[in-house]
């Protein structure tokens, strides 16, 4: 089976493009993107991937407002041959220059959610370590992941009213990643499985000249899964960025996080990131919310339109929900992402801090499946 990316000379086995080098039915590969006004006052998350083995291509726009509800557009197809092919229904992804420029076009459709946005890069690509993830013997996950940080320009309309996007107020974060993790419909047969747990901490954050960024997944206990920690340069356009576009990061020794929770929940009342270099000197980002955004908008832990599912050969969705009003210790409402105000003790930042977790955490004080923090 052979489609247009076959002509490049970008093989990494003896198949095609369009063969997978693992028969993992979870295998997948994801553009994902957030994007919030430097006020905290709105935010909007964007997501596409495939899913070669399950046959699945779908997506997600999901929109909120300080003080409103989220509104959220989901879609999803059989998988196109063809891999330049990402549209499912309005919605499609648009690379208008490869790891610089990409446009987002959801088009006028029921549900009332639209946007035509485009994402302009200023830094280059940084890529996180491999994460590896165990359940026994098997890889429940096993993933590569990008992300390059950068501006918004735009419209976004939704049923509660509209708004313009604009490059000098207006950030955000592409998330590119492919591999294997746990998506779709549970698999079914073989002896039940044990209940495990989760423990995800993502915090991209820009400065006024440079970005810092920290990625943890824990262990029950808080013993370190991943632990990694990133500066590097923000430049003041996508013309900026340089052509060689690695070696500009600096990688952090090592580095470590401080919860606080809202009592009764697992959602984060405030948060501290230390970076530390490998001269040992430590950084403490502080990390203050401001507007919360429910990740099951995009599919995450969704009951109904969860990430790699079939919903027949074309489909779209929505709904529209107060994220106030949430039970916050329901399994699709643990999965959160907060536009933060950061201040690392002499400059202020902006940025996200996401968090998952699911099953006992030791360092929280968790002892369930999900238990909330203690008063």
């Amino acid at each position: 089976m052979l489609n247009k990316l076959d002509d490049y000379p970008i093989h990494q086995t003896p198949e095609p493009i369009a063969h997978p080098a693992t028969s993992d039915r979870n295998v997948y590969d994801r553009t994902w993107f957030n994007g919030y006004s430097n006020d905290g006052l709105r935010y909007f998350g964007i997501g596409m991937a495939i899913y070669p083995h399950r046959g699945i291509l779908d997506c997600a726009f999901s929109v909120v407002e300080k003080g409103g509800r989220q509104h959220c557009f989901f879609g999803s197809r059989r998988a196109p041959l063809e891999r330049t092919e990402m549209q499912v229904g309005p919605f499609r992804i648009e690379v208008i220059e490869a790891l610089r420029r990409t446009r987002v076009v959801l088009d006028d459709n029921s549900s009332g959610i639209a946007c035509d946005l485009t994402f302009s890069a200023r830094t280059a690509p940084i890529q996180e370590a491999r994460q590896i993830l165990w359940n026994g013997g098997r890889r429940m996950m096993d993933a590569t992941r990008f992300d390059q940080f950068g501006r918004w320009s735009g419209e976004v309309r939704h049923p509660d009213g509209q708004f313009h996007v604009d490059d000098s107020t207006w950030h955000g974060t592409k998330d590119r990643s492919w591999g294997v993790r746990r998506v779709g419909e549970t698999e079914t047969g073989g002896a039940p499985e044990r209940s495990h747990g989760a423990f995800f901490l993502w915090a991209p954050i820009i400065w006024d000249d440079q970005i810092s960024h920290a990625i943890f997944f824990d262990g029950s206990k808080g013993e370190a899964l991943v632990r990694e920690g990133i500066e590097a340069p923000l430049y003041a356009s996508e013309a900026d960025v340089p052509d060689a576009l690695e070696g500009t990061d600096e990688r952090m020794a090592t580095a470590d996080h401080r919860v606080k929770y809202h009592p009764g929940t697992r959602l984060a009342a405030s948060a501290e990131i230390d970076l530390i270099n490998r001269a040992g000197r430590s950084r403490t980002i502080s990390l203050t919310p401001l507007l919360k955004f429910q990740m099951k908008g995009l599919g995450y832990g969704h009951p109904r339109w969860g990430q790699g599912m079939w919903k027949g050969e074309l489909e779209t969705g929505s709904e529209s929900f107060d994220p106030q009003a949430l039970d916050m210790l329901a399994p699709q409402n643990i999965h959160v992402q907060q536009v933060v105000r950061a201040s690392d003790g002499e400059r202020t930042g902006i940025g996200v801090l996401e968090q998952v977790c699911i099953g006992p955490y030791e360092p929280a004080g968790f002892t369930e499946l999900f238990d909330g923090a203690k008063g």
